[in-house]
């Protein structure tokens, strides 16, 4: 972890669920009209917001892949409506400042799948590599009833 680094606190977590749900509600009835979402189905991965709570970055992901930023593009026109319509939905004394990016932890997970089926890495994790590791008296730690 980078030096410095706070985990989020509780209400920072909960504050992110909450407006995670209400980005993915409002995107899911479709009441943006814009045409870069039109038509398109979007997963809101995660919420992260500020200690303060002034601030929030929604991470998306275009549902089944693709190019994520046109969705970015539309969701910043949209933010003042987002905005207004989490006011209307939650009981915070500011409601944050939005700010949108492209979740890209999917796409890593995949690349990281790929790279552990690869041939020379299965080749690398044979099965000695899941054997019971050998004692340095040379008993590999098994009880054999004695």
């Amino acid at each position: 972890m980078p030096r410095g680094y706070k985990p989020p606190s509780q209400r920072q977590l909960r504050v992110g669920e909450e407006l995670r749900h209400i980005v993915a509600n409002i995107l899911e009835r479709g009441d943006i009209r814009d045409p870069d979402l039109a038509g398109r189905a979007i997963t809101v991965t995660e919420v992260r917001v500020s200690p303060d709570l002034k601030n929030a970055t929604v991470f998306v992901v275009p549902l089944g892949g693709g190019d994520a930023t046109p969705l970015i593009k539309g969701l910043k026109r949209a933010k003042a409506f987002l905005r207004h319509e989490m006011a209307r939905q939650i009981d915070l004394r500011v409601v944050p400042d939005l700010f949108f990016e492209a979740d890209t932890s999917f796409d890593e997970a995949g690349r990281i799948e790929a790279l552990l089926r690869s041939p020379v890495v299965r080749r690398d994790l044979g099965d000695d590599d899941f054997a019971p590791a050998a004692t340095s008296d040379g008993v590999d730690g098994a009880d054999d009833g004695e």
